[in-house]
C-alpha cells in the first residue's frame, strides 16, 4: 500500500529561522513558501533527495496543529506516505479497523489528495496518506 515517504511534516515557530538553519547548516537553498490562509498556516518546503520536508507554522490558534506546537514544542508533526489510490487505501484500512481522521480524501498542496490516520492507530505517529495528481490528466 505504501509506495514511499512523500514528506515529513515538522511544526516550527518561525519559518524564516528554520530556513536560515537549513540553509546555513545543511546548504539547502531551494525553498517554496506557501500561505494557506484557509488552514491558518504558513508552509516552507524543501526537497532532500526524493523526500520533501514540510515545515509548518500556525498563523492563528485555529490551525489544526497549533495546540500540538504549544504543548509539545517544535518537532516532527506527521509522516506522509504516497499511495497509489487514496480511496482504496482508506477502504482497506477501514476494513482492518484502523481509526481514521479523514474518512475521505481532501485537497492537499501541489494538487494532491490527502487523508490522515489517527495517531492512536499508528503507534503515536500522525500518518498522512498522499495520492499524487495524475500527470496525464494534468497535461490536458
Amino acid at each position: 500500500m505504501l509506495k514511499r515517504v512523500d514528506h515529513i511534516g515538522i511544526a516550527v515557530h518561525d519559518l524564516d529561522a528554520t530556513i536560515a538553519l537549513y540553509r546555513d547548516t545543511f546548504g539547502v537553498v531551494e525553498w517554496e513558501r506557501l500561505s494557506l490562509v484557509e488552514r491558518h498556516m504558513d508552509v516552507a518546503i524543501c526537497r532532500v533527495g526524493d523526500t520533501l520536508l514540510e515545515f509548518i507554522t500556525p498563523t492563528s490558534n485555529q490551525a489544526a496543529f497549533a495546540k500540538f506546537l504549544q504543548e509539545r514544542g517544535e518537532g516532527i508533526h506527521h509522516i506522509a506516505y504516497e499511495v497509489e489510490e487514496l480511496d482504496d487505501a482508506l477502504r482497506t484500512l477501514t476494513g482492518k479497523g484502523v481509526r481514521l481522521v479523514d474518512a475521505h480524501g481532501r485537497p492537499g498542496i501541489h494538487n494532491t489528495c490527502v487523508a490522515f490516520l489517527h495517531p492512536k492507530a499508528t503507534q503515536g505517529v500522525l500518518t498522512e496518506l498522499v495520492q499524487l495528481p495524475d500527470h496525464e490528466e494534468a497535461k490536458e
